[in-house]
């Protein structure tokens, strides 16, 4: 039986430089960081290419980013997938240009 933390959604807001509609996602449907970057890439119609943690977002113009607890805006794929789950009060998608500092940006 699944506790009741295990059922509720973490349902998050979800926006994008350029793009006149916010979205709400689930985060707790996704399996990882590959799940979710495709679900991102079908919602707002652009391509992030491969995230690695030497190169970042190497090659896309937008780069997905998220609000941790704390307030601090980071790369999404900077931290293991569960701390990201615990962690993630919001994603914003920024164009590549707006993201330097951020991780592997350049």
């Amino acid at each position: 039986m699944k506790t009741e933390e295990e059922t509720i959604g973490m349902y998050i807001k979800v926006s994008m430089d350029g793009a006149a509609y916010l979205r709400k996602i689930d985060l707790k449907i996704y399996k990882g960081y590959p799940e979710l970057l495709k679900a991102l890439e079908d919602m707002f119609k652009f391509k992030i290419g491969k995230y690695s943690e030497r190169e970042g977002y190497n090659g896309s113009e937008f780069v997905p980013t998220y609000e941790d607890k704390d307030g601090d805006w980071m790369l999404v794929g900077d931290v293991p997938w569960e701390m990201f789950v615990n962690s993630c009060k919001r994603l914003r998608i920024i164009k590549r240009s707006e993201a330097r500092g951020l991780g592997c940006v350049v």
